[in-house]
């Protein structure tokens, strides 16, 4: 599982030269470390998107090349009835 590096320290110092209270300061940073903590797993990977790609391009080539064979079809179908 990855990991975000997020430094509480260096956050909480910030947010005190900021005028921010030093126990405001600490709450916040715990809130923002548990939520970094926690949203970690639904992010994805560039592999992720990778795979994705490659299974969205295959859909897209399947339609082309079933739509471009049914134009194909339809084009005979309509010149064989053509009087000649």
């Amino acid at each position: 599982m990855s990991t975000i590096a997020f430094d509480t320290l260096k956050f909480v110092e910030k947010l005190e030269k900021a005028g921010v209270p030093r126990e405001q300061a600490k709450a916040e940073a715990e809130a923002l470390a548990e939520v970094l903590d926690s949203g970690v797993s639904e992010l994805v990977t560039k592999k992720d998107m990778l795979i994705a790609l490659g299974d969205l391009r295959a859909d897209i080539m399947k339609w082309v090349i079933g739509l471009a064979l049914a134009q194909v079809g339809l084009l005979i179908g309509i010149l064989l009835r053509m009087p000649h």
